[in-house]
């Protein structure tokens, strides 16, 4: 592990009815809700959401919804334009919504450093479809955790839920104040933080050893902030051959996570 001062150097890298029921009116589109199948369907397996605030279905999604989990008594079958002025506009229900408990947030000290373990944090990547594609790629790739910082980061209902496919419901995720500060508590607890920038000399590869690794990735605007960068152990970029300059986020984590991956 690098000391404090190392991890401090810049030179590093350059950078989840009842069918008599009346219907209710719609609520104001709130963004409070989780729509499409598998991310309902992922909630609703979730012992930690508790029971569902209300339920929307159409009646073949309400038929489908009792086969998989028996008789819910907020479900309420509605018509898919009931369920779609309860969402933002837009929204790609597939026939169901979900308003829901909030997730409880894990602690750093919940992620144990084991050989071959990974976790992501994110450096105030605030795009909700970006942050539940990451998440979807960090369950697929069997990452231990997510952490991201309370004050820049989106709720884990809505867009994002959907484009995570369920996966919030399945990978832990720590929201912090400071990233640096939580970078220097997973040091202490033995990960290794591993920056991913373009600048940097060395390619991931050559920087992954097989032991319990941090990998950072920044905002695609402005990539990491440099306080964060300069608590990495190391940066790293990934390999481009193709000669284009950069990865959407969510793709440079799927990369990042697969080659993380390789050697377990």
């Amino acid at each position: 592990m690098a000391s404090h001062s190392e991890r401090n150097d810049p030179r590093k890298g350059r950078k989840q009815q009842f069918h008599g029921r009346p219907q209710r009116r719609p609520e104001t589109a709130s963004d409070d809700w989780i729509w499409g199948w598998h991310a309902v369907e992922a909630a609703l397996e979730n012992a930690a959401r508790g029971a569902p605030l209300r339920l929307l279905a159409t009646a073949e999604r309400a038929r489908q919804l009792e086969q998989r989990f028996g008789k819910l008594t907020t479900l309420e079958t509605a018509d898919n334009q009931l369920i779609a002025r309860n969402l933002p506009q837009g929204a790609v229900h597939q026939g169901v919504a979900l308003r829901a408990g909030p997730l409880e947030s894990a602690e750093l000290e919940d992620f144990v450093a084991e050989r071959g373990a990974v976790l992501l944090m994110l450096d105030q990547v605030t795009d909700p479809q970006n942050v539940g594609a990451i998440l979807r790629s960090a369950a697929a790739f069997g990452a231990k955790g997510v952490i991201l910082q309370e004050r820049h980061a989106p709720r884990f209902t809505g867009a994002l839920a959907k484009a995570a496919a369920g996966a919030v419901e399945r990978i832990p995720v720590a929201r912090v104040i400071n990233l640096s500060r939580a970078i220097e508590t997973l040091v202490e607890l033995g990960w290794r933080a591993v920056g991913l920038t373009g600048a940097a000399e060395r390619d991931l590869a050559q920087v992954l050893d097989g032991a319990p690794v941090v990998l950072v990735l920044g905002s695609e605007g402005e990539g990491m902030r440099r306080l964060v960068a300069e608590h990495c152990d190391e940066l790293a970029k990934i390999p481009m051959p193709g000669g284009f300059e950069s990865l959407n986020v969510s793709t440079a984590a799927a990369v990042a996570l697969y080659e993380a991956a390789r050697p377990r």
